[in-house]
């Protein structure tokens, strides 16, 4: 599995339900450039004023069951119980991690990926409060630039994605990056990262 994502293919399932997975190899790929991230300027106030605890890697499984709830935008997920599998071993070797939204505590929303190198594959989020995931998106970015990442890896781009600067670009474009990327030795910081908040919101602003 770990050699799918190194050649730029990923798994899914059919629904939430289905006991099988097959390989993506999408065409056109999403990716969110970590220097020309844009944070909308309503979700800027909400990080300033700090309404979340973010935490990384304290609840993994319970980010990964929440992103394969369905929601209001989302009658079923992709997620099933083997993926669930796999990203816990992931977890385990220390390869994926959870990023996560708390208030009052209660994980509220988070997202969760694959570290390989200098790339991130993300792969799914959810929230159960306004912007509990956009704002651990924010300190995703915080935590990938900080660790010296070059890539993050989106699959495909929604329009939720495109106010943060996400771009599609073609498959051997990606690849090409994805090949540079994991030459990268990048580490993941797992601590307390809001003192990288402030450059990124500044360069954020500047290129609003």
């Amino acid at each position: 599995m770990l050699q799918a994502y190194a050649i730029g293919v990923f798994p899914m399932a059919e629904t939430r339900d289905d006991s099988e997975l097959f390989f993506v190899d999408p065409s056109k790929r999403g990716i969110l450039p970590l220097n020309g991230f844009h944070i909308p300027r309503s979700l800027a106030k909400t990080v300033r004023r700090g309404v979340f605890e973010m935490r990384c890697n304290s609840d993994f499984e319970g980010v990964l069951r929440g992103c394969a709830e369905p929601a209001e935008d989302r009658n079923d997920t992709w997620i099933n119980d083997e993926i669930v599998r796999l990203f816990l071993e992931f977890r385990r070797m220390g390869l994926a991690h959870s990023v996560e939204s708390w208030r009052d505590g209660k994980l509220v929303g988070g997202l969760y990926g694959l570290a390989l190198g200098g790339a991130f594959f993300g792969e799914s989020m959810f929230s159960r409060e306004t912007d509990a995931s956009k704002v651990a998106l924010v300190d995703l970015v915080a935590r990938l630039k900080m660790g010296g990442f070059v890539l993050l890896d989106t699959q495909f781009v929604t329009s939720h994605l495109t106010r943060f600067g996400a771009v599609e670009i073609p498959r051997e474009d990606y690849k090409n990056r994805l090949a540079e990327a994991l030459t990268v030795a990048a580490r993941f910081p797992t601590g307390d990262v809001r003192n990288a908040y402030s450059a990124l919101l500044q360069s954020s602003s500047q290129t609003s």
